[in-house]
């Protein structure tokens, strides 16, 4: 199956942020892609950091959803949108899935918050999987697939053969240059993408804005945990590559045994 993960430079605006949406779809179609995944929270940006992100209500969240489920459908592809995600309890950060027929398949919030992010967000409490044309995967959102492996693993024993990890890393205003990918003096982040897959036998597909200053590349980790492919760091645009579901088998993640975790007592 070809996969796509679209980095896209951080948006002036909501209609800014639709087009380079639409754009990265259209680019991600035309090449074959059956499914293509967004950064983090890309409609409207991620808040708290060093970029403006408009004001983004329910409202603006069903017009999004709206646009996107018709590109979707238009051009026939799976979509993972990273986005807000208003509900009674607040506002989340959250993917949304769609189908190549445009429908929502659900909705993965990220659970487990950033501690900057608290005063911002209100965490998601429930984990899903979703399927495509066959492909079973999951979704783990920045911060919970860098410090919280067992956000991957949840999906892994679940017979995910992938987890998409849509992240936020970097700055175009300040930060590392970097020039080669899992660098020992560069950011950990891609070191624990290879972690990701490897511990678990699956293929990690991390997809981040196109900063200027990148701490981490959008990149496709191998079940092997090597890195298959990884996008230029600071270019915008759309990674695709093909992966083998039979080489996903799981083994690592199928093996973990919970029971063997429990609290010793003394007698």
């Amino acid at each position: 199956m070809l996969i796509a993960l679209a980095s896209p430079r951080v948006a002036s605006s909501v209609e800014d942020g639709l087009d380079k949406t639409k754009q990265c779809l259209a680019d991600a179609a035309a090449r074959g892609a059956e499914i293509v995944c967004f950064p983090e929270a890309y409609l409207p940006g991620l808040r708290g950091l060093d970029f403006e992100v408009p004001t983004f209500d329910r409202a603006q969240q069903e017009h999004v959803l709206r646009v996107v489920s018709s590109w979707a459908r238009e051009y026939k592809i799976a979509t993972i949108i990273g986005t807000e995600w208003h509900t009674d309890a607040g506002r989340h950060i959250a993917a949304v899935v769609l189908n190549a027929n445009g429908e929502v398949q659900g909705v993965q919030t990220k659970n487990q918050l950033d501690p900057s992010e608290e005063p911002l967000y209100v965490p998601g409490r429930t984990r899903r999987l979703f399927e495509v044309n066959g492909l079973k995967f999951g979704v783990a959102i920045c911060h919970e697939g860098f410090r919280y492996p067992e956000t991957v693993r949840w999906a892994a024993v679940r017979g995910a053969k992938i987890v998409f990890h849509p992240h936020c890393t970097g700055s175009d205003k300040t930060g590392p240059q970097l020039t080669q990918w899992g660098a020992t003096d560069a950011p950990y982040y891609e070191k624990a993408m290879m972690m990701r897959s490897r511990e678990n036998t699956i293929y990690f597909a991390s997809v981040n804005y196109a900063f200027r200053y990148q701490e981490s590349a959008t990149s496709l980790i191998a079940p092997s945990g090597e890195c298959q492919a990884h996008h230029p760091y600071g270019q915008d645009g759309v990674l695709v590559q093909d992966i083998d579901t039979d080489a996903a088998t799981g083994l690592l993640a199928s093996r973990y045994a919970p029971g063997r975790y429990q609290e010793s007592r003394a007698e």
